[in-house]
């Protein structure tokens, strides 16, 4: 009888044992779901609508660098501080008015740096700029100011102890892509083309890999220098989608032509829905600063390659989409193998 009792002490204690660890169990995943729906776990890089950045875990084990986002500090300033030069006033010479926005305008201006006198573009907060536009306007060259790629527009440096907020930026003599290339209507080989289509990809791959999403890639968002060198700029966090199909940034309404359904649907960016604007301005560059879509039937000069990348830019699947690593590596070798180039595809008809 003892023993029995012993026995059944013991199998009740094992049991009770077990019926704990399981409740245990239980209740940690429990914890774990809720929690994980309350942070939800991304894939891949994804810039939220507001700007914000959320980055998977251990994307970036094997990499020195990764892109940290400016509202990740307590002040700008703070950032400013970590990533922007700041300028001496009197070696800026401000010049003439180049365009505005709506709390900044751009000047050409002239730069002495190391004894030399260098040519820059010059953004200048307006008086009576809010806080909240002159954290958005300084956001961009802490953005910036952590870049450093032939592809990517270079930020000179800031000013802040003057009484007017600056960001001096390199000067890109030949503008932005759209209006360069219209303005030089159907005067580029097919060769250069893919050259200043090759320099917006490196730029992406270098941005892509640094974990930053653009969210507004566009040929108006690319400014060339004078080897055509094609660099990608405009990097506001001031942009944010609203129900009238269009984008409000600082410098007004932008038709959303651009911009991947998922990104539209979901609010998320990805380096995938970046792959899609890479698309669109393709097809910007070979019809010389068209609006995209315009027509749909002009397709000439265009070889079926660069047709076929297109359309693989936009497919619906975002994870089917390639990479900027990838089209990087293509635009390569069409570029050095022009065989490739002889093949128009047919109009599309409408």
């Amino acid at each position: 009888m003892v023993v029995q009792v012993k026995g059944g002490v013991k199998v009740g204690a094992v049991f009770g044992a077990v019926f704990s660890l399981l409740f245990l169990i239980a209740l940690f995943v429990l914890i774990l779901c809720i929690w994980k729906k309350r942070h939800p776990m991304y894939f891949q890089v994804v810039r939220m609508e507001d700007g914000t950045v959320k980055l998977p875990s251990r994307l970036f084990k094997n990499q020195a660098k990764a892109y940290i986002d400016p509202t990740t500090y307590k002040d700008v300033d703070d950032a400013l501080e970590e990533f922007a030069y700041e300028l001496d006033r009197k070696d800026l010479r401000v010049g003439d008015i180049l365009g505005g926005g709506e709390f900044a305008d751009v000047h050409k201006g002239i730069l002495l740096r190391d004894g030399k006198l260098i040519d820059v573009a010059i953004k200048k907060l307006k008086t009576g700029a809010s806080k909240h536009d002159r954290d958005n306007f300084l956001g961009e060259a802490a953005i910036l100011g952590q870049f450093t790629n032939q592809n990517i527009i270079c930020l000179e440096g800031v000013i802040l102890r003057d009484k007017v907020n600056m960001i001096v930026l390199k000067y890109m003599v030949n503008g932005a892509l759209d209006k360069f290339l219209q303005k030089n209507n159907n005067q580029f080989t097919i060769l250069e083309l893919l050259g200043m289509a090759r320099g917006v990809a490196s730029g992406m791959k270098y941005l892509s890999e640094m974990g930053f999403i653009h969210r507004d890639l566009a040929a108006r968002n690319i400014l060339v220098d004078e080897p055509k060198n094609c660099k990608v700029a405009d990097f506001s966090m001031n942009r944010k989608i609203t129900i009238d199909e269009t984008y409000d940034t600082k410098g007004g309404k932008i038709p959303i032509g651009w911009t991947a359904p998922d990104a539209l649907r979901f609010r998320k960016f990805t380096s995938a829905s970046d792959m899609w604007s890479y698309g669109v301005l393709l097809w910007e560059i070979m019809s010389y600063g068209e609006r995209p879509y315009c027509g749909w039937e002009n397709y000439k000069g265009c070889p079926k390659i660069m047709h076929d990348l297109m359309l693989h830019c936009w497919n619906k699947d975002p994870s089917k989409r390639p990479k900027f690593s990838s089209v990087v590596i293509l635009f390569e070798k069409w570029i050095s193998n022009s065989d490739l180039l002889t093949e128009i595809p047919l109009p599309i008809v409408t």
